[in-house]
């Protein structure tokens, strides 16, 4: 009954928070479910600007930001919910075949699931090179990369990559969010790196 109240509430924070969000007019249009369009909530990111810096929490609560990462290139894979199918699909696939060939790149999975949810996720299917954050606390990264779905609280399927300077490099906003993204244009952009 705990696990449910919380997840409840976290839902309903969730939402609410979103609601205090800019509608990000740069991404208008360009994700669906079941071919209806979505709103996106947040600032927004183009390819060739600076990553602005994110504030999200570990499996044991504890802050990370993008400065965590300085110098290091980062591919950031965004998911609605680990627990659902694609999502599942999508961070497996990191894991097991991206991380492999690019063993120098950091692979961070981002989504509003609670570290718990998270960390019992990947105890389960055996994940262990991707490093999953939860942007359940402060919504910081789903605002300041435009990437909250307005009234779900939940992250859009979206990749992000960035060089070593934190410069975005690359970005995929996945138009139908219950597909997998379009893995092949990610894995040649990695081998720019």
């Amino acid at each position: 009954m705990y696990r449910t109240f919380a997840f409840v509430l976290s839902a309903f924070c969730s939402v609410a928070m979103a609601a205090d969000y800019p509608e990000n007019t740069l991404d208008a249009g360009k994700v669906s479910v079941q071919g209806k369009p979505i709103t996106l909530m947040g600032e927004g990111v183009s390819v060739g600007e600076s990553a602005p810096d994110f504030k999200v929490v570990d499996g044991n609560f504890t802050p990370v930001t993008l400065k965590n990462y300085k110098g290091q290139a980062l591919l950031i894979s965004v998911v609605p919910s680990l627990d659902t199918g694609v999502c599942s699909l999508q961070t497996k696939h990191f894991n097991e075949k991206v991380a492999l060939e690019f063993p120098s790149i950091e692979i961070l999975t981002v989504s509003a699931d609670l570290p718990f949810a998270q960390k019992r996720f990947c105890k389960a299917e055996g994940i262990d090179k991707v490093i999953t954050l939860s942007d359940s606390v402060w919504r910081d990264f789903g605002q300041k990369y435009g990437v909250i779905i307005k009234d779900m609280g939940l992250l859009t399927r979206s990749i992000f990559i960035l060089d070593k300077s934190h410069k975005v490099i690359y970005k995929q906003l996945v138009n139908n969010l219950s597909t997998e993204p379009e893995y092949d244009s990610v894995i040649e952009k990695l081998k720019t790196l």
